[in-house]
């Protein structure tokens, strides 16, 4: 046996089946076993391996017994000469494979190798080769010298940034996404430490092969793609806290005592300035635009107030301070509050979003000015100018912002996608009903020819020509069928596409997902077809308001209202229920053994079956309309069945 791979796998289905499908591939030459170990995933992980990939030896663990751990599980079961460790967001090429085990083969001194790494658009990932993390090589890269000052062999150690990433060297780390190892080297140095559960234990045992006479080798002649999706976030505090201590772990093991103890001072010290650095950059980051918005807000209210009282009652100061002084402050709020409901501060910024909020925000005030005393209520006409200057001022301002092109703060401007297939007909037309069933906001435009048999009216011209394809068509999306065309051939496209401004998927064979990455700081994008459209945050804060809002309006109108109702006291009941958010108006229809597979849903008082009360629904149609409710939520929906059902809201 050549080759054992261990991929250890926690709740990303989806990236694994890809990572499998492309392993597979590459083992046409080379002798492999491969190990799939999972972490009590709830995401049906391991279903699909027992599903699509019997061959692959899989341990399920009862729980998340981290990295080490579960890579160690593997290898005291392998039997290949040479153990590679693998993260199940990779892809690689068809003869990684076969030129890593060669070179090892033709280098006994060689004790671990890592490979090129790009992401997932096609940009060269700098962990692919890195130096020991020394106290001051550490120092260097936790406080930004390393970045500052890229090219110098001094500061730039960490990543081995003065390295050509073209060529082999001898490296002193290897990165856990891929770490081929020869197995009579781990017999020598020992496994992974499992005292760490997650990073650091990659440098911990590539140093501990150098430290067993070993060499460590950076090879470039392969390439794979890391999609990077680390299940914590790196710019979170948690990220900083457990990478940071598991520096701390490597230097107390490895260091002696005094150096030990003052390498530790300095990562602590680095731990509790990065942390303050994401504190204060998240407080500034979510507080910007509300306060900005809030001082814009008063502003207008302040210099349209006088103007309204001279033209309206001919004097100035017509109203009391305490008009400016709380009434605007609190008119304010539920703008506030209303765009936070919206998604409008969610990036990148929709002034869509914001004027929903600014319409939201008004009608709470109109609801309240409606309810409160006579004293505190003073004109309806500044609230709607107010409103006005409002929906006019915030979005200005952020025109503005995504005029200056701040970053953060750009626009979400909504424009179709266009996007390109490169795939054999049969296989691009599979890939394009997914699109279609994703509900994208996307166009197709059209297919990218792999060989000279792929012909018809929807091919733009050949692979050979993507940068003309891409250039002509202002393609923003290219999507890989990868039953159709070699993984290498795919990163070769990347590396080969770097200097245009184009988003890369692969569509792995006989799957309903869709995989990518549009970022570094991504875990990945994916197009799956998606039954839980319900569940997502924005569609969530959407139906709360609804609910809301509908009940106050209900509540209000409730004196007239409650006599249509046999049950009256039921009928406030759900009123309270669903301002209290133990109930929503509208929810799943409450028979047996629809629930499965839907998303958890408050208790509704009406249900999608109330809008067919003239047909006899069996369990089946049950079930079809729950999916259909929660695959494609609409406000417009829940509006319709309340219109047509209302006089059911005193129902138990």
């Amino acid at each position: 046996m050549d080759l054992s791979v261990v991929i250890v796998n926690y709740n990303v289905k989806h990236f694994l089946e890809q990572c499998l499908h492309a392993v597979f591939r590459a083992a046409r030459n080379v002798s492999i076993e491969v190990f799939v170990v999972d972490n009590n995933s709830v995401d049906g992980s391991a279903e699909l391996i027992h599903e699509k990939f019997p061959n692959v030896l899989l341990i399920e663990n009862k729980n998340n017994v981290g990295f080490s751990k579960a890579n160690n599980q593997a290898i005291r079961q392998a039997k290949g000469r040479y153990i590679l460790l693998l993260n199940p967001d990779t892809v690689v090429e068809e003869n990684t494979f076969e030129k890593t085990v060669a070179f090892m083969d033709q280098h006994p001194e060689a004790g671990g190798l890592g490979v090129k790494m790009i992401d997932g658009k096609g940009n060269f990932l700098p962990e692919s080769k890195r130096g020991l993390p020394t106290p001051w090589v550490a120092f260097y890269k936790m406080f930004g010298l390393s970045k500052v000052f890229p090219k110098s062999r001094k500061f730039g150690k960490y990543h081995l940034s003065y390295l050509s990433e073209n060529e082999i060297h001898e490296v002193d780390v290897l990165a856990g996404a891929f770490m081929l190892m020869r197995k009579e080297t781990l017999d020598k140095v020992g496994l992974l430490d499992e005292t760490f559960f997650m990073y650091g234990e990659d440098i911990d045992l590539s140093y501990r092969i150098q430290q067993g006479g070993y060499k460590n080798y950076y090879f470039p002649e392969t390439t794979i793609i890391h999609y990077k999706g680390e299940s914590t976030k790196k710019g979170s505090l948690n990220y900083v806290k457990v990478f940071y201590n598991a520096m701390v772990i490597f230097v107390r093991k490895h260091f002696p005592g005094g150096k030990a103890g003052v390498f530790a001072s300095l990562i602590h010290l680095a731990i509790y300035f990065r942390a303050f650095l994401s504190i204060a950059k998240r407080i500034v980051s979510r507080l910007f635009f509300p306060l900005f918005d809030a001082l814009l807000v008063f502003l207008g209210f302040f210099l349209i107030t006088p103007v309204w009282e001279e033209l309206q009652f001919h004097e100035v100061d017509y109203y009391p301070p305490l008009f400016l002084q709380v009434v605007v402050p609190v008119y304010i709020l539920f703008f506030l509050l209303g765009i936070g409901f919206s998604g409008g501060y969610k990036k990148p910024v929709s002034i869509y979003k914001l004027g929903r909020g600014i319409l939201w925000g008004l009608i709470a005030i109109l609801l309240v000015y409606s309810l409160v005393d006579e004293e505190y209520r003073f004109s309806r006409a500044l609230i709607l100018l107010g409103s006005v200057w409002a929906a006019v001022s915030l979005s200005m301002l952020r025109l503005l912002f995504h005029w200056l092109k701040p970053g953060a703060f750009r626009l979400n401007i909504q424009r179709n996608r266009k996007m390109a297939i490169v795939g054999h007909p049969k296989e691009a037309e599979r890939v394009q009903h997914i699109l279609e069933e994703t509900q994208l906001n996307a166009q197709l435009a059209g297919y990218i020819a792999i060989d000279d048999n792929d012909k018809g009216a929807q091919y733009l011209g050949q692979i050979s020509q993507l940068k003309e394809i891409i250039r002509i068509n202002r393609i923003d999306e290219l999507i890989f069928c990868a039953g159709n065309i070699s993984s290498a051939d795919i990163i070769r496209a990347m590396l080969d596409l770097t200097e245009l401004d184009v988003d890369y998927k692969i569509a792995p064979p006989e799957s309903i997902s869709i995989i990518g990455s549009n970022s570094i700081h991504t875990a990945g994008d994916l197009y799956v077809v998606n039954v839980n459209a319900i569940s997502k945050p924005v569609n969530k804060r959407k139906k709360r308001m609804f609910d809301l809002e509908t009940a106050l309006l209900l509540l209000l109108s409730s004196p007239v209202l409650i006599w249509f109702f046999k049950n009256k006291s039921r009928f406030i009941s759900n009123i309270c229920n669903v301002l209290a958010g133990k109930k929503s108006w509208i929810g799943f229809i409450p028979e047996k053994g629809t629930f499965e597979h839907l998303p958890a849903l408050k208790q509704g008082i009406l249900n999608p079956g109330d809008l067919f009360p003239e047909l006899r629904l069996d369990p089946e149609k049950f079930t079809r309309l729950n999916m259909l409710y929660a695959k494609d939520y609409r406000l417009v929906t829940d509006a319709e069945i309340l219109y047509k059902s209302w006089k059911k809201l005193d129902r138990q």
